[in-house]
């Protein structure tokens, strides 16, 4: 890594090498009045990133107010956005991705209790399609809250690794990463810990993985340095974080009041009975509080506060016991070990009238997984800055409020949902069939009916099922497992298969994909600052054995893929015609292959490479092959065709051999007699079986039917030598 500084008045720039590649920071150009703003720059590709806080806690809550926004803007790539309005609509899945990307890693990083509102807006300026800019949002976002002088326990470095003929590379372009790499992640972290990881694999290895992550931490560092660098060259302070009030007495009182009840709660492995016990905890919590004397200090404190610190420190009562059974009794919540998983059962076929359906039950946590076939032409056309312009893998996720015993609005998918569904994706995404082989767009809607943790896991084993049971030729079966963390001092505890609680209370929810070869996904997600390369070994070992587990149990419903499509399912016939051909088939101005479409009730897709995809329910597919097959026909000489009379000349008459190409057969080739008028023995629309027997140098076809001899007939039979015979002919007496 190179580094160089260059200053313009009051605007500070930082030039700097990540991978081989020349990158450089700027402030005090653009978005002044941001709280922190930097242009990141790599190449072609400019991102702005501004970070802003408020001044003051926003009063009410009980969490932490951060919003990452990314904005594509459709000049980046000199294009206009689609549909009428040409305007930006609402986020892509790409942009609302990319804003998850930056807030996994960044979100841990603030201040227990901080409360101020924090906004993060990411606006890629200039795509050049070379660079990923997600990655790069990333590290511009660290800088930006860097120069913010907010409470943020950073810097955060970002990297992206592939690997390429075995060997890891830093921040590979687009081309690199699709077209060479059997692996895409993305890394995050500080000098000394792992923040976030997402990751796509081709099965590749738990060992390769670690090393993989490894290789990305000692980039990190390198720009966790460049960071600080910039920082002090900027002459920024961070503004240090002063809890607005000291909690602890408050705690002690709940704890002392409530300690017992608790804790024999989470001893109770029911979890409809631990409910009970802890609402009625809060009960008892309740009526301690209203026993207080209205001059008690803590009654007090409560009375004063529009926020909810009670409900809040119960929760941490809550943590306390559920972590500590945990790492000194060595039992879960629900009475399991920390390498055991819940009971699974697995169910393929259970909508009728669907192409496949697959229901996975993982304890309390239930998914119903559908899976539709489609012509290629249902394909998803993408909109936005991402080179990526068409989709025919899509998966859906949908968590309703059901699920979990609440009332929710059904609005449409929103971030957690489209985040959750990319993942189970980009999972199964490496076991798919190429489009050559199979070439149906394909779409799986998961459906969580029960929730109570690592829905998203259950969603990938239910695809993988849906999918086989519709026929889908899968590579291998894919199976997830969510993986969780208790870190109390310098003790660690990994647990497999969490439960909600255990996400909700607990420091780690890292999910694991793939089949008994490799990994195809992960994404890790946590709630401290950080953790080792060791602990994610750990937790990768672990995800293993119960992945082989879970997988077996799904072998237990189908241990391949149907042999056969339902019923309901349409069916695809690919042909190639020249690519010369492909005007002949879709005819002017579309009118060809819209007659095609109407006669046969298929739909037909041609690709600029000739490949012909006719999709259809019934027997319309082989009735539009065989129009195509006959449009794009090469006539050659000594040919046998079937025909249509379409044209009476005194000369002879023209046979329509394929849609748009006659040929003509002389009045001495009709048949041995002698004919005086061709109307005799020929009218339009007749059926007449004929010989190819010259194609001049104009393509001028000449054709005979008294040239057909018995031999050349077999198979057309049905056809007449002459349609009919004259009066005067022996024939006709």
């Amino acid at each position: 890594m190179t580094t160089s500084i260059g200053h313009l008045t009051n605007i500070e720039t930082l030039n700097f090498e990540i991978g081989g590649k020349s990158l450089s920071f700027e402030t005090g150009r653009l978005a002044r009045s941001a709280g922190g703003a930097v242009v990141l720059r790599c190449e072609d590709t400019l991102i702005l990133v501004t970070a802003t806080g408020s001044t003051k806690p926003r009063p009410g809550i009980d969490f932490f107010p951060l919003l990452v926004d990314f904005e594509e803007k459709m000049y980046s790539v000199g294009r206009f956005p689609g549909g009428y309005i040409k305007r930006e609509g609402r986020p892509s899945e790409k942009s609302i991705l990319a804003s998850r990307l930056i807030d996994r890693p960044i979100r841990p990083l603030f201040p227990d209790g901080y409360r101020n509102d924090v906004q993060i807006v990411a606006t890629p300026m200039s795509v050049d399609h070379i660079h990923p800019y997600d990655v790069l949002s990333i590290l511009g976002a660290s800088m930006a809250l860097e120069l913010s002088g907010l409470p943020f326990e950073g810097p955060v470095g970002a990297v992206r690794v592939g690997r390429i003929n075995g060997q890891f590379i830093a921040n590979p372009t687009y081309a690199q990463t699709q077209d060479e790499s059997d692996l895409d992640l993305v890394v995050a972290g500080t000098d000394d810990s792992i923040m976030m990881v997402e990751a796509g694999a081709t099965f590749v290895s738990e060992a390769d993985m670690i090393a993989a992550i490894d290789f990305a931490h000692q980039e990190i560092k390198k720009q966790v340095q460049i960071q600080n660098q910039f920082k002090a060259q900027c002459g920024v302070t961070k503004k240090a974080f002063v809890p607005e009030f000291d909690l602890k007495p408050l705690f002690n009182f709940v704890d002392g009041v409530v300690h017992q009840a608790v804790f024999e709660a989470y001893h109770d492995f029911d979890r409809d009975s631990r409910k009970e016990k802890l609402d009625k905890a809060k009960e008892t919590l309740k009526e301690a509080i209203a026993a207080l004397p209205e001059t008690d200090a803590i009654k007090s404190f409560l009375t004063e506060q529009p926020l909810d610190h009670l409900s809040e420190t119960f929760k941490k009562v809550e943590k306390k016991i559920m972590r500590a059974m945990i790492t000194e009794e060595g039992v879960r919540a629900d009475g399991r070990k920390n390498t055991e998983i819940r009971p699974i059962t697995c169910e393929v076929g259970f909508l009728p009238r669907a192409h496949g359906s697959g229901l996975f039950t993982r304890g309390n946590t239930q998914v119903l997984s559908v899976c539709t076939l489609g012509s290629p032409g249902d394909a998803q056309e993408l909109d936005g800055v991402d080179p990526t312009k068409e989709k025919r893998w899509i998966h859906h996720y949908s968590f309703p409020g059901f699920s979990v015993g609440e009332v929710k609005p059904m609005r449409g998918a929103g971030r957690r949902e489209i985040g959750h569904g990319a993942l189970a994706e980009r999972a199964i995404a490496p076991a798919l069939p190429d489009k050559e082989t199979f070439p149906y767009t394909l779409r799986v809607n998961s459906e969580v009916l029960e929730s109570n943790g690592s829905t998203s896991m259950a969603s990938t084993c239910g695809t993988s099922l849906a999918l086989m049971q519709a026929g889908v030729p899968l590579k291998s079966p894919i199976g997830g497992i969510a993986m969780g963390l208790i870190k109390e001092g310098d003790k660690s505890v990994v647990l497999s298969d969490i439960q909600g609680v255990e996400d909700f209370l607990g420091d780690m929810d890292f999910k694991v994909t793939g089949n008994t070869e490799g990994i195809t996904a992960l994404q890790m997600d946590i709630k401290i600052r950080g953790i080792s390369v060791d602990i994610m070994k750990t937790a990768l070992a672990q995800a293993r054995e119960g992945r082989i587990h879970i997988l077996g149990k799904m072998a237990e419903a189908i241990n391949a893929p149907s042999e056969t499509l339902s019923p309901f399912a349409p069916r695809i016939l690919t042909m190639r015609v020249d690519t010369d051909q492909i005007g002949t088939v879709i005819g002017p101005g579309g009118k060809m292959i819209r007659s095609i479409i109407e006669e046969t009730g298929a739909t037909i897709d041609i690709e600029d490479s000739g490949l012909v995809t006719i999709t259809s329910v019934g027997l319309g597919g082989e009735q539009a092959r065989e129009i195509i097959k006959r449009l794009t026909m090469k006539i050659e000489r000594g040919m046998i065709m079937p025909g249509k009379v379409v044209r009476i000349i005194p000369i002879g008459a023209f046979v329509e051999l394929v849609p748009g190409k006659d040929g003509m057969v002389h009045i001495s080739q009709i048949t041995q007699a002698r004919v005086q008028k061709v109307e005799d023995y020929l009218q339009v629309g007749d059926q007449v079986l004929v010989k190819v027997v010259d194609i001049d140098d104009r393509g001028r076809v000449n054709l005979s039917m008294k040239g057909v001899t018995p031999e050349e007939r077999v198979g057309f039979e049905h056809i007449p030598l002459v349609p009919r015979e004259p009066a005067s002919s022996p024939a006709a007496q």
